[in-house]
């Protein structure tokens, strides 16, 4: 019979212990994935910029020695990220396969220009930058046009800071909140072992004494959430960065370091705080007052 209460207790001791672990580790990778969110933010920002594309079309008249030297001027050029010959005839292609039909056959020739698409650097797509760098351009005689998203450079620069605003308040609260689930499964813990507690006190030991195995179980425990959020950050950047490589997620070295060194930090300060207040709450309180 005793065998079996010591079986059963030891059950429910192991999985108290897997439920902080596993809550500790949930909150703790929460709040990992909102800090690097919220440091990479601006790359992303940045990253969907750069994607907005500007085409200067060039006249037909337009020789191979005009497109080259356009070429050599965009390479010294502060405000191009990148940019891409298209040939007249290569746009012929792309066009045909959009519509579902070659176009040239009933029009008898290619009506399209020989161009260039443009990726700006994220600190030029700005409504004012755009539109000096477009009207520079225009002033080639060689070149028909320029073209680009002119509502959709409006549109990113005016709900980057409201989306940014937003993401700092909601990461607030729900750091507030994954502190205080953290906390009740501590709680929770020790007030599994609030007898035994009082048990302790009664027959003389010091509110320390109690204290210390109880926070250094807490504390490993936290350690080993907080080692297993670690891996799956490691884990989820290692993802990212490999499926977007142009965001260079994993070139702050520095600063991903800080961050996960934090998430440690977190998880051993939380639970020992919270183990403190609980198991000091439980000494407080009077015998009766345990039921």
């Amino acid at each position: 019979m005793s065998s079996s209460f010591d079986k059963f207790q030891k059950r429910r001791l192991i999985t108290s212990y897997f439920s902080v672990v596993v809550s500790v580790f949930l909150v703790l990778f929460l709040l990992g994935i909102l800090g690097l969110f919220i440091v990479n933010s601006k790359k992303l920002a940045d990253d969907f910029k750069e994607g907005i594309a500007m085409t200067v079309f060039f006249k037909n008249e337009a020789q191979d020695s005009t497109l080259t030297k356009f070429a050599e001027e965009l390479k010294t050029a502060k405000y191009a990220k990148s940019y891409k010959y298209v040939s007249k005839e290569e746009a012929a292609k792309i066009h045909s396969a959009d519509i579902g039909e070659d176009f040239m056959k009933f029009l008898g020739t290619n009506p399209l220009f020989n161009s260039y698409d443009i990726h700006l650097k994220a600190n030029y797509v700005v409504a004012d930058s755009v539109e000096k760098i477009e009207r520079k351009l225009r002033e080639n005689p060689m070149i028909a046009d320029v073209g680009y998203d002119k509502k959709m450079v409006s549109l990113v620069n005016d709900n980057i800071k409201e989306v940014s605003f937003w993401i700092l308040v909601v990461s607030g609260f729900l750091a507030v909140i994954a502190v205080l689930l953290i906390n009740s499964s501590m709680r929770l813990s020790i007030y599994a072992n609030r007898f035994i507690i009082k048990t302790m006190q009664m027959v003389g030991a010091t509110k320390a004494f109690i204290r210390k195995p109880f926070i250094w179980r807490s504390v490993k425990l936290g350690m080993i959430g907080a080692g297993l959020a670690i891996v799956s950050l490691l884990g989820v950047l290692y993802y990212v960065d490999s499926s977007y490589p142009t965001l260079g997620i994993l070139n702050d070295k520095l600063i991903i370091g800080a961050i996960l060194l934090g998430v440690f930090a977190a998880g051993v300060l939380i639970t020992l705080l919270s183990t403190y207040f609980a198991t000091q709450r439980f000494l407080n309180l009077r015998t009766d007052d345990l039921y």
